[in-house]
């Protein structure tokens, strides 16, 4: 959307397929809005944009091809430490030395996934947040390796997409996780010890705290999975911090496989 030549790679053309067709999807609910709008010539404006954007994409499962000539690689893989560093130590051996590497990790130490590279001078932390074309924030890590020229990429970067850009250190959850996550763990140990019920924490934390959504709402909407491979992974790793202490009924729920909104059932049931 931004004028960027882009290549999305993933494991499969089957994967790509459905990422196409959400992109698509996404587009197309932007390019509506422009349609509307004088300052974009109107449809015939947003026409323009679509296709645009969609030639500026490259959806691809060779790596390689597109990595040897990228100014910046930003990974979105699974939330997995030893996922992220293998996925980052092949990365290294074919990128050119001029690019710079981020995650979008949510939870996990950027230092320690830059430790797979030969590059942690140029190695950071892009946390976008979903859905990426709507959420404004961008949260930006840099770790006592990274260069402040790599850091100032990195802002700049951000901010011409577009995005009012944060900056933390390579901390715990970063800034929004290190509050959200505790917080979404504190409502389920309310529910756990009787305090008050699912539906009445959300609807007071909606209507007291004027929040779009309620506690147990946005569990499911992250993914139960999600919520507690963080809680977990910061519990493991500070076993005193009671506010990472671990939960009976999240185990249990993510356990049965109800992770929330993409299962169809979490702490609520969703018409699929």
């Amino acid at each position: 959307m931004k004028g960027h030549d882009t290549a999305l790679v993933d494991v499969s053309d089957e994967v790509l397929a459905k990422s196409k067709l959400a992109i698509t999807k996404s587009l197309g609910r932007i390019q509506e809005k422009f349609s509307q709008d004088p300052k974009y010539g109107y449809l015939e404006g947003a026409e323009v944009f679509m296709s645009s954007a969609l030639k500026r994409l490259t959806l691809t499962t060779d790596m390689k091809a597109f990595v040897e000539s990228a100014d910046i690689v930003i990974e979105s893989i699974v939330e997995n430490i030893d996922a992220k560093k293998k996925l980052f130590a092949e990365v290294d051996k074919v990128a050119a030395p001029k690019c710079i590497f981020a995650s979008n990790t949510s939870s996990l130490p950027i230092a320690e996934i830059a430790s797979a590279t030969n590059r942690k001078d140029r190695f950071g932390g892009l946390h976008f947040f979903n859905p990426v074309p709507v959420m404004r924030l961008l949260e930006v890590i840099k770790t006592d390796d990274t260069t402040e020229g790599t850091f100032n990429a990195l802002m700049k970067f951000g901010t011409n997409l577009g995005k009012h850009c944060v900056t933390c250190k390579d901390t715990p959850g970063f800034i929004v996780n290190r509050l959200l996550v505790p917080y979404l763990g504190e409502a389920v140990h309310m529910a756990e010890r009787g305090d008050a019920t699912i539906a009445d924490i959300d609807m007071a934390m909606k209507h007291g705290a004027a929040y779009p959504m309620g506690p147990f709402e946005l569990a499911d909407f992250v993914g139960l999975d999600v919520v507690k491979f963080i809680l977990d992974g910061w519990n493991e790793k500070f076993p005193d911090v009671e506010l990472f202490r671990t939960s009976p009924l999240l185990d249990r729920l993510v356990s049965e496989g109800k992770l929330g909104r993409k299962t169809g059932e979490g702490f609520y049931k969703y018409d699929k």
